[in-house]
């Protein structure tokens, strides 16, 4: 069943939810409509009421606060509710930001639709859209996913799932967290373009472009400080992918596709690596791990190969046949005879060389046994 609202326009009798959004370092990015209705509000949901505290004093608004965060929404949050419907004017805010976003306002802004109350959002300060509008990256579509789990095999988990999505994606991290999530996104996503915005708005904003692989030897080389949104470049999108089955490397072997590059460019084993990794968005990691491991399997087979055991047994057998011949009490002309290839066994230049040795090597030891004897 739908319900229409008309947030302005028309009177009810229960109370109305503000969503009020706060600057997310510079207090120069609260709006004048923010800090009226703040000021206008019965009460004011906070997520942490120390730091609205704060906020309050440098604007000078007196209005009474009560916590709403992840610990207390439930208890919180039916007040709140109540007071709505008794035709209170509630107005939620987070820490920083937009409230609603990587925080439980949704949980609330819920309840307080179930009950047919008002809900009025004020536009504002948000750290997604900032960092990716900032990044060079593209906006027309993206996916925004906030804090990845703690947990190291979940937070993977979660970053396989998003492995093949097309959009721009979007994430929140903290500073003791960042090495080993961009380690994983690396290794799963392979060396997509990445962006860092790191303390947005504030003083020592800092914004860090480049691919993956240098944005994890960035955080490697570096004192981790301050809060960080993180705007990575999707995966190649279906038509992308169909148009790079055509690619020139396509019917390379891994091993083919750096060694091209080693020759016909110049580069070194390790820049090989790294272009071909980029060409089939593939992790560095994964590419000079299996480079690596097909060489091996390549040298096995290549010592392996028929015509090499043919030719080294023809070797073993002629050394032999001459040391034989040296010691064994046979006739200059004999020898002669033995050592140059008889006519019966009628080779032509078209003999293959595996087929000479083996004809060789059994007229020889043909020829050994009719001695003894």
């Amino acid at each position: 069943m739908l319900w229409q609202q008309k947030s302005f326009t028309e009177q009810t009798e229960q109370g109305t939810l503000y969503i009020v959004p706060t600057p997310i370092g510079n207090l120069e990015d609260m709006t004048f409509r923010a800090v009226r209705t703040l000021q206008e509000a019965d009460v004011i949901a906070a997520e942490d009421t120390r730091q609205t505290k704060k906020l309050l004093a440098h604007f000078g608004i007196h209005t009474p606060l009560v916590s709403y965060h992840e610990h207390n929404k439930y208890a919180s949050g039916r007040q709140l509710v109540e007071w709505l419907k008794e035709g209170k004017t509630v107005a939620l805010v987070s820490d920083a930001g937009m409230p609603g976003i990587s925080d439980p306002g949704y949980e609330l802004i819920a309840a307080a639709l179930a009950e047919r109350c008002r809900v009025v959002p004020l536009p504002g300060a948000n750290a997604a859209l900032t960092a990716l509008v900032a990044s060079g990256l593209p906006t027309d579509r993206f996916l925004f996913v906030g804090f990845l789990k703690r947990a190291k095999k979940e937070k993977k988990e979660q970053l396989l799932s998003l492995k093949t999505a097309a959009e721009t994606l979007i994430f929140y991290e903290a500073p003791h967290r960042l090495k080993e999530t961009l380690a994983l996104m690396y290794d799963i996503f392979g060396n997509r373009r990445i962006a860092l915005g790191r303390e947005l708005t504030k003083r020592f904003e800092e914004f860090i472009r480049g691919d993956l692989s240098d944005a994890v030897a960035w955080a490697e080389e570096h004192d981790i400080r301050g809060e960080f949104c993180l705007i990575v470049e999707g995966a190649r999108d279906g038509k992308k992918q169909e148009q790079e089955g055509e690619e020139w490397w396509q019917p390379l072997s891994l091993v083919e596709h750096v060694d091209y590059y080693i020759r016909e460019h110049s580069l070194s084993v390790k820049e090989a690596v790294k272009q071909a990794a980029s060409d089939r968005n593939m992790s560095k990691r994964d590419v000079y791990r299996q480079y690596h491991q097909q060489q091996e399997e390549e040298k096995k087979r290549v010592s392996l190969k028929p015509e090499k055991l043919f030719y080294s047994f023809s070797l073993s057998v002629a050394a032999s046949r001459c040391c034989w011949i040296s010691c064994s009490k046979i006739s200059a002309p004999s020898r002669l005879k033995m050592i140059l290839p008889p006519a019966s066994l009628k080779l032509s230049s078209d003999t293959s060389p595996v087929t000479t040795h083996v004809m060789f090597g059994l007229y020889f030891f043909k020829m050994m046994r009719s001695s003894s004897t």
